[in-house]
Order: structure tokens, then C-alpha cells, then sequence
């Protein structure tokens, strides 16, 4: 820097003194009001917006992904991306330590690299372009973060858009920075926008051409009804096939592997006086191998329960079944049905068939594969397919819900299918949604119910 610079840049800095703007205590007042804005915006935030709340930490959860905080997960895609590179690898201290450092040194030295006096802009092609480039860059790969890397088409793109381009832009804007001093400021801008625009088209592209797996439904209650509700729901899908709908069964049936063992009753006073809460946890998350009970908790069984569903199941057999607790007042299982009104599936034959029928009737169970799990599945699995069938009183299904079984034509004398569920009957007004739906036509949706006529027909 010449000495007639220095001497201009001094006498301006004796002008804005003159002005009375001061680092202390002018600029310091104004940045204490902001901070104090922004802290007051960030408490009404907290206090009105919130987190929504995400069930309780489970050490014992082995598939647990752990995720960093926002801010950090364009350096996790850069490192996602960095090791997709061929003949390179996944050499994480070189991405994590070496490649960052570069960067955050060439901020660090560009004030010395670039030793102009001047602020403008106009000026400051170099240094702006750069910044910008690396800001766009890490928005892009922010918004990358939950699409995973591969060899596909969408990989491809991802690596393009998050390496490539960046990387030949830096290189570019060097060498005309350095390399080709003549380059003039309007192509190294053109250069740095293009690049910003290619990335983020790029980005554009994966994000509408990926298509995100279905999310798994997080289970998260808040009030007691809703922890025994949930409870219930999880114990007729993992319990009831074994243990019955109330905990009374005291011989097995209907359960190939354990047909005909006998076990406790767990709805008494022998379990439910003798168990505290953590030990009844520890008996679903633990198993009884020696009594045919498998471990329920995620840390042995992969399809199992978390922390937080084991505490439900425990909350729903307390409340539901211990004398000493007062039971509280539960919504119905599904909405009450007017006279001459027709169920669907959504509303009423779901919850039934969740409560009442998954528990043997999924994937993995001896059930003649008919699967009761989707809408789909009832109307059409089954080794005898289909079960149902519109408008039909004889349809199996509708059968052996009503406590009857089905007879095995090939060996007389036997039963082809035992009347449903094994171990207790379903109440009368359960087997009157089952009939009045099979009998309408089997409705999907609340709608699809209320476009038939109202007059249910009688079998």
C-alpha cells in the first residue's frame, strides 16, 4: 500500500470521527438492542412455537441413526459425497480435517492475499465470488442431506451438483484471479453465478426425482388416556395371541409352536401384586425363553418394542387390569354405529381387526396367509381366497367371527379353521360391524360408506 493511500485512508477515518459515530459506547448501544430483539424474538418462539415433543431416549434402541444438528449436516453430505468419489475411498480424516482446514485458511489469508484497499463490491470480485459460491454450496448440500448417495442417477447428480461444479468454480476464479490477470471482473461474476445456478438446478433435479421411503409413525402421547390406548393397541398386536384380549388365558391355543402350554393368568393379583412396573418391563423387553415368551424389546428383536412402547403396554395392563388403580374413561374402539348405518373399513373395521385380528393375522404367523393388515389384505389374501365376500352372510370371515368354525372338507370330523379369535369370542356388537360392512359392500372410506344407500341389508 503507497503512502498517498495510507494518507487517504486516514484522513476519511478523521472524518467519520468528526461525525461522532464511535466503536464505544454508539456502535456498542446499537448491537446491544439488536441482540436484545433477537433474544426476545427467539423466547416468544420457544414460548408460543416450540419443539414438538419426540418419544424418550431408548439406550437399548440398536437401529437408532443418530443425526447432527442442521447446521452441521452440509459438512455430513460433503463427507457422504467425498466418499463416493472412485479410485479415492472414504478417507474421512482428509474430508473431516485436511479439506476443511484448507477452506477455513484460505479465509483466513485472503485478507492478505487480496491486499486492496478498497470495499466496493466492484472491487471485490474475487473474495464475493468465492463466498458466495461456498454459502450456495452449503444451502445445496443442507437440502441434500436426507437423500442418500449411490451409484444411481440421483448419486450422480448429487455428486455433480455438491463437488464437481463447486470445485471447478474455485479453480476457475483463481486462475483468472491470478493465472490470467487480464480476465475482467464481469466474466468472473458471470462464471461465479452460473456456477451458483447449475447447483442449484442440479439440486432441483435430485430433489424431484428422489422419492422418500414412507416414514415409520412415531408414537408420541402425552395424557394418560392416550398412554393406555396406545398400550392397548400394542398389546393386541404383540400379546393377545398367546395371552388373550384380557389377560385370562391360562392355556394356549391356536399358537403352532405352543398349542396347548399351559401359563399364568397375567391379569390377577400373582403377577399384578407381585410385579412392580420395572419388573413387568423387564419381563416384555427380557422375554421368558424357558416359558416360550420371546424378547419384545428392540435391543433383542429387530421388529420388537421401544423404551417407550413397553412402558404403554405396562401403563395399559396397570390400569386396565389392577383393581387398585382407578381406570380412567377411554374413547370408544370405534364410532358408534346409528341404526341402519353403514361401517367402513377406516373407521370401524381397522380398529377392530388391529385390536382383535393382527395379532395372528400379519406376515411371519401361521394363519393360512390371509393377512388382515391392509384393506387390500382382507379382501384378498388367503390360501382359500377371498374370505369375503360382498353382500355374502356365508363369507368365512364373516363365520368364524360369529364363534362358528369351518369344517375341513378333505378330513371329516376336523375343523379347517377354528372360529375367531381362539381364545374369546368377539362381543355381539363387534360381530354387527362385521356384518353390517360384508353385507353393504365392504366400504373403504367414510365416504364410500355414506354413497350407499343407508338401509343396511339383512343377511
Amino acid at each position: 500500500m503507497s503512502e498517498e493511500t495510507k494518507k487517504k485512508i486516514n484522513q476519511r477515518y478523521q472524518q467519520e470521527l468528526q461525525k461522532g459515530e464511535r466503536f464505544w459506547p454508539d456502535s456498542i448501544f446499537k448491537d446491544a438492542i439488536m441482540a436484545l430483539a433477537i433474544f426476545i424474538i427467539l423466547i416468544l418462539l420457544a414460548t408460543f412455537i416450540g419443539v414438538p415433543f419426540e418419544p424418550k431416549a431408548d439406550p437399548s434402541d440398536t437401529s437408532y441413526v443418530p443425526r447432527p444438528e442442521w447446521y452441521f449436516l452440509f459438512l455430513f453430505k460433503f463427507l457422504a459425497l467425498y466418499g463416493q468419489i472412485p479410485l479415492i475411498g472414504k478417507i474421512e480424516w482428509v474430508a473431516t480435517v485436511i479439506i476443511p482446514s484448507i477452506a477455513v485458511g484460505l479465509l483466513v489469508v485472503l485478507p492478505f492475499i487480496d491486499k486492496k484497499p478498497t470495499r466496493h463490491y466492484g472491487k471485490r470480485v474475487l473474495p464475493i465470488s468465492i463466498m458466495g459460491i461456498m454459502v450456495v454450496s452449503m444451502v445445496t448440500l443442507t437440502m441434500l442431506a436426507d437423500v442418500p448417495t449411490g451409484a444411481s442417477l440421483v448419486g450422480t447428480l448429487q455428486k455433480i451438483g455438491g463437488l464437481v461444479i463447486p470445485s471447478l468454480a474455485y479453480l476457475t476464479l483463481v486462475l483468472m484471479a491470478f493465472v490470467f490477470k487480464k480476465t475482467s471482473a464481469r466474466t468472473m461474476m458471470w462464471t461465479a453465478g452460473i456456477s451458483a445456478i447449475l447447483m442449484v438446478g442440479f439440486t432441483g433435479s435430485v430433489l424431484a426425482l428422489y422419492q422418500a421411503p414412507a416414514a415409520a409413525e412415531t408414537m408420541v402421547v402425552n395424557t394418560l388416556e392416550e398412554q393406555i390406548q396406545a398400550g392397548q393397541d400394542l398389546y393386541a398386536i404383540n400379546c393377545v395371541e398367546c395371552h388373550g384380549e384380557d389377560g385370562k388365558v391360562v392355556k394356549i391355543t391356536g399358537v403352532k409352536a405352543l398349542e396347548g402350554k399351559e401359563i399364568m393368568a397375567i391379569n390377577g393379583k400373582d403377577v399384578l401384586y407381585t410385579l412392580n412396573d420395572a419388573a413387568l418391563a423387564e419381563v416384555i423387553i427380557y422375554g421368558r425363553p424357558v416359558a416360550g415368551m420371546n424378547p419384545f424389546g428392540k435391543a433383542y428383536n429387530t421388529q420388537g418394542l421401544s423404551k417407550s412402547e413397553v412402558d404403554y403396554t405396562v401403563t395399559f395392563m396397570r390400569y386396565m387390569w389392577d383393581d387398585r388403580f382407578e381406570k380412567p374413561q377411554l374413547k370408544p374402539l370405534y364410532p358408534p354405529l346409528a341404526a341402519g348405518e353403514i361401517p367402513s373399513y377406516e373407521a370401524h373395521i381397522a380398529p377392530i381387526v388391529k385390536r382383535y385380528c393382527i395379532s395372528c393375522h400379519r406376515a411371519g404367523k401361521n394363519n393360512l396367509s390371509y393377512l388382515m393388515d391392509s384393506y387390500d389384505n382382507i379382501l384378498k389374501t388367503g390360501d382359500d381366497a377371498p374370505n369375503v365376500t360382498s353382500g355374502d352372510a356365508n363369507s368365512p370371515l364373516l363365520i368364524v367371527v360369529q364363534g362358528t368354525p369351518i369344517p375341513d372338507p378333505g378330513n371329516p370330523g376336523t375343523t379347517l379353521v377354528n372360529s375367531m379369535p381362539p381364545n374369546k369370542a368377539l362381543k355381539p356388537d363387534i360381530i354387527d360391524v362385521f356384518t353390517r360392512w360384508i353385507m353393504a359392500g365392504m366400504p373403504n372410506s367414510a365416504a364410500d360408506a355414506a354413497a350407499l344407500p343407508t338401509a343396511t341389508p339383512k343377511p
